[in-house]
């Protein structure tokens, strides 16, 4: 079986890691874990008015920050199924994590997608989660995972 690990550097992909290596025998699994950068979505606003070349420069710093991080992130992650026994591979791609998981899903192909989901509501909600788009257009089937306040395992939706 060929899963796809998305995650992010939050609680809820911790999950998700965990409902992997809970779930599935790693003699018979795959695992690719990804990271979608959606750059510069996550640059300060303030950075929108800078000018220069000092600008520049700071922009680029927070890029390969970002990058740096994420980097770690993914080993760190891969380095932990790797340890429970599965067979892994780590992959950090630029873009709309929305579009990008689904595609890399599709590329591969994985089997079945496994990601958190971060629990929005209002209008957060309103404008639409990546795991809800995953979902919905994902070629696969998608396990969304919750970190629920106060528990040890993981609560699958």
């Amino acid at each position: 079986m060929n899963i796809l690990l998305a995650i992010d550097d939050s609680a809820c992909s911790a999950a998700a890691t965990h409902a992997v290596i809970d779930q599935f025998a790693p003699s018979h699994t795959r695992v690719r874990v990804l990271h979608a950068d959606d750059w510069p979505s996550g640059m300060p606003p303030s950075m929108g008015f800078a000018e220069g070349s000092a600008a520049a420069e700071h922009v680029l710093g927070l890029h390969r920050l970002r990058r740096s991080n994420a980097a770690a992130l993914l080993e760190s992650t891969a380095d932990q199924l790797r340890r429970a026994g599965f067979t892994t591979s780590a992959s950090l791609r630029d873009g709309d994590p929305r579009q990008t998981i689904v595609d890399c899903a599709t590329e591969w192909p994985a089997d079945l997608i496994v990601m958190g989901s971060h629990g929005k509501t209002g209008f957060e909600r309103m404008l639409g989660s990546v795991s809800d788009s995953v979902a919905r257009h994902a070629p696969c089937s998608v396990e969304i995972v919750r970190s629920a306040p106060g528990r040890e395992k993981p609560v699958h939706a």
